[in-house]
């Protein structure tokens, strides 16, 4: 496996970090210091629970974009209610929304459903706003590496921006090894966001090196400056 440049300047690090906060006792006070922290130190994404987009947009202003997450973290509301949450979060603000598919019906076989799920929401958000990033979380954590491959095969084929490895809500961290088997299957025809437990700057180095195009982490500053985790709800 091809190793990737490790990055070496804060403002580089800084672009490839969402910096999150889904903890469900998130206060509208954390959500303006989350907020103020991607400001601060520049990174790509203040990424929030659905019911704080419109606060983080406000929060945000021109200064950086602003993610959400749908379905999180089992994937399995209906497709109408999926789509439905993914245009809404874009229209609250949202200019990344981060999908958990449907584990479920990968790994029972039913990858037709599967797969018309991902290109509805991919379809309907692009529709809302053409510039919107939909990422699809595969949830790895609970996948064999041939359904790795093949969940990532599909991502692929939906039209989606990007392929998240795992919730963070799991059983266990983000591997290094799910991304590398994902660049394996795909390459870079489409771009990978790793998250789960990276709260260091030697994890980060890692996911990177092994082709991560993007971070998910609640311990952005940790890992730019080196300081104890404040947060590890991702």
């Amino acid at each position: 496996m091809a190793k990737y440049a490790i990055l070496k300047e804060m403002e580089d690090i800084a672009k490839y970090i969402d910096h999150a906060n889904h903890s469900a006792k998130s206060t509208a006070e954390d959500i303006n210091v989350l907020c103020e922290e991607v400001k601060e130190y520049g990174f790509n994404a203040a990424f929030v629970n659905a019911c704080w987009v419109k606060f983080a947009r406000e929060k945000m202003g021109g200064a950086g974009k602003v993610g959400t997450v749908v379905s999180f973290p089992l994937g399995q509301d209906s497709t109408e209610d999926k789509v439905a949450a993914a245009v809404q979060a874009v229209r609250d603000g949202a200019d990344e929304v981060d999908v958990s598919a449907n584990v479920g019906w990968l790994k029972s076989g039913q990858t037709d459903k599967y797969l018309e799920e991902m290109k509805l929401v991919v379809k309907a958000v692009k529709l809302e706003k053409s510039s919107a990033i939909v990422k699809f979380i595969i949830e790895a954590v609970f996948l064999t590496e041939d359904e790795i491959g093949q969940a990532a095969r599909l991502v692929l084929e939906s039209g989606a921006d990007f392929i998240k490895t795992t919730s963070g809500f799991g059983p266990r961290d983000a591997k290094v090894e799910f991304v590398e088997i994902i660049k394996e299957v795909v390459g870079d025809k489409i771009r990978v966001k790793a998250a789960g437990g990276i709260h260091s700057r030697e994890d980060f180095d890692q996911f990177i090196q092994a082709g991560a195009n993007r971070v998910g982490t609640s311990a952005g500053i940790a890992i730019i400056t080196g300081q104890e985790p404040k947060d590890t709800s991702e």
